[in-house]
């Protein structure tokens, strides 16, 4: 048997140029039991919409689990943001800043009030209490109420250590 017309309409088929008539009379074609062992290898191809129909792949109790799922109530998370909630994150960080601020000048008066001399900033009375100390301390009377002072203490630190290291 010449099968010319089932080989030309193949050809349609492949470049696409196939009616839907065409494409019919294929399908009935590749549908039969016996077909030449040439066609064999297309026969998948037109029988698969035919043995598809006829496939279920859904369950029949599909379409009640979607309703299901679709019935249950979704919770709205949404929620109302004032202006002072938008803005903490800055008042956070200004806060830091603050702090940092704060500490940074605490430390800087700290390390310029204890290493350093006394007219960092100009300031000359550091200087003349310095001299009026050395003055009072080189006068007469301070000398001998300082000697007498250091005196009295090393006597009592004399007396208060000497009998509690003889027991």
């Amino acid at each position: 048997m010449d099968y010319k017309y089932i080989n030309q309409l193949l050809e349609l088929y492949w470049d696409c140029k196939t009616t839907l008539e065409e494409e019919e009379i294929l399908r009935s074609f590749f549908s039969q039991i016996d077909i030449p062992e040439e066609f064999e290898k297309y026969r998948p191809l037109f029988l698969y919409e035919q043995v598809e129909r006829k496939t279920n792949v859904l369950g029949n109790d599909f379409d009640e689990k979607i309703l299901s799922m679709i019935d249950e109530p979704i919770p709205v998370k949404a929620r109302n943001i004032t202006f002072t909630q938008r803005l903490m994150p800055l008042f956070r960080a200004a806060a830091i800043v603050a702090i940092i601020l704060t500490l940074g000048n605490a430390a800087q008066v700290a390390f310029n009030s204890n290493g350093a001399d006394n007219n960092y900033n100009g300031n000359t009375a550091g200087i003349e209490q310095i001299q009026q100390g050395a003055a009072v301390a080189f006068s007469k009377d301070s000398t001998t109420v300082d000697s007498m002072k250091q005196s009295n203490l090393q006597g009592l630190n004399n007396e208060t250590i000497l009998p509690s290291t003889t027991n």
